[in-house]
């Protein structure tokens, strides 16, 4: 079973992952393909435990103004090799200005989480078999950053001092 973890703690996870849109929604907090929700927004809205999950590969363009109202929103990564999530979490955070649970998922291992941190993640969905208390480990693989990032806005140069 996949773990969810927090940059501090792990997590329980209370969102279901829909990918089949054909068969009749399940009951509770759900994750449906975006193209899924943008079609049909009005009703979803009136439901309200709705959250969308982006393929690796999308388009975010239509969807950057419409994000704000979103509980939670996540990025499918399909191989780890495939680093196009990194930049749709910043495009999120930064252009939308999304408040909610940015959440990485797919083929998430634990060498990248300090990366997916610093492009706003807030959660992840750990690849299978991974042991969420060594994943948590690796959010403090660098003490202080040079490159500026979602989660830190100036340079190392910038922030220190002589």
């Amino acid at each position: 079973m996949q773990k969810l973890i927090s940059q501090t703690n792990a997590l329980e996870n209370n969102w279901v992952l829909v990918e089949d849109t054909d068969s009749s929604l399940p009951a509770g907090n759900i994750l449906v393909p975006a193209a899924y929700w943008l079609e049909n927004q009005p009703a979803l809205s009136e439901r309200g435990n709705v959250g969308i999950w982006f393929a690796g590969d999308a388009d975010l363009t239509e969807y950057l103004e419409l994000s704000s109202d979103l509980p939670i929103i996540a990025i499918n990564f399909p191989a780890f090799a495939n680093g196009r999530g990194y930049s749709q979490a910043r495009l999120i955070k930064e252009r939308s200005g999304f408040k909610g649970e940015l959440r990485a998922m797919g083929d998430v291992l634990l060498d990248q989480l300090f990366f997916m941190k610093r492009c706003g993640f807030d959660t992840y969905l750990l690849s299978e078999g991974l042991s969420s208390e060594k994943a948590l480990e690796f959010f403090t693989t660098f003490s202080d950053p040079y490159q500026l990032a979602n989660d830190l806005p100036s340079p190392l140069f910038r922030r220190k001092t002589v």
